[in-house]
């Protein structure tokens, strides 16, 4: 049995250990908090950019345009493509930083041809040690952070994202990141972002169809080429603020989880520290008695 004051060493080290977990428990829901409700103020805005897209699609029907392939069932293209990976700079939040990294393996191993834009000091760090191996191609110089995302932040990696695109570079971008399903559970997602399919902005039949509800100048193309970059820009802040909830959900969870798991050994680190201190006192006792039988008192 350990002695008492290596107990009362380790429940000191326990209580220090549940006050950090707490604390941390503690920011990450008011970063999570703050982080909701900025999406909740910039949400409408983009919810009208996507239904001036549908608009356009059903008034003016079948619309051309580079960042989309066409709504018919046609297959889109395939080739250099690109993933905009969101992982955390910091861990101690369960198994989000790994899902979102097997996801993106999987990902990576169904193309040949493919570059990595990582987010997240976890992420960055794992893929470009593959990098140096050979195995990977990973952007150096793309080093933004996940955490406190802002519009502006997105809309700088938006632009350098359509650049590559528009330059013939890329055929194909996909963003890995992490979405909340519910405001405990979230799962790891790819989600398209160049070319968007078409389909999704039309959902009946008739809405394809012409009709004179409002006029485009210059024109139907020109306005949509206006419009979808705008759009891109919402859908990567939308999911940098779903994967910097996801992670501070996930730090609550784990710390909630060590807290509750410190407070259980205390419990017992108190029970075997009491066993001790009985043990130490009834062993003082009896040596007490032995030494006065011992001298015939």
């Amino acid at each position: 049995m350990a002695s008492i004051k290596e107990i009362k060493t380790h429940i000191e080290s326990v209580r220090d250990t549940r006050k950090i977990t707490n604390a941390m428990y503690l920011i990450a829901s008011t970063k999570l908090r703050r982080a909701k409700a900025e999406l909740d103020a910039t949400r409408p805005y983009f919810n009208a950019l996507r239904g001036e897209i549908k608009r356009i699609f059903r008034t003016a029907g079948k619309v051309e345009s580079r960042y989309f392939y066409p709504e018919d069932g046609e297959e889109p293209p395939h080739g250099t493509f690109a993933c905009l990976v969101i992982t955390a700079d910091k861990g101690m939040c369960g198994s989000y930083n790994h899902n979102i990294i097997k996801l993106t393996e999987q990902k990576i191993g169904t193309g040949q041809h493919n570059s990595l834009y990582v987010m997240g000091q976890i992420g960055r760090m794992y893929f470009q040690r593959k990098a140096r191996a050979g195995e990977l191609d990973v952007d150096p110089e793309f080093m933004y952070t996940p955490q406190n995302p802002t519009m502006y932040r997105a809309r700088h990696i938006a632009e350098q994202i359509l650049k590559e695109f528009d330059d013939g570079k890329l055929d194909d971008v996909y963003i890995i990141y992490t979405k909340m399903v519910t405001s405990i559970t979230f799962e790891p997602k790819i989600l398209q972002l160049l070319p968007l399919d078409a389909a999704h902005f039309v959902t009946q039949e008739d809405e394809i169809t012409r009709h004179h509800e409002a006029s485009f100048l210059p024109s139907p193309r020109v306005v949509m080429e206006h419009l979808t970059p705008n759009f891109m820009k919402g859908l990567i802040y939308g999911a940098m603020v779903e994967s910097f909830c996801s992670e501070q959900q996930a730090r609550m969870s784990a710390m909630d989880s060590a807290t509750t798991s410190a407070k259980d050994m205390l419990q017992t680190l108190s029970l075997q520290y009491n066993r001790a201190r009985q043990a130490a006192i009834t062993q003082e006792i009896t040596e007490v008695v032995s030494g006065s039988n011992a001298a015939g008192l």
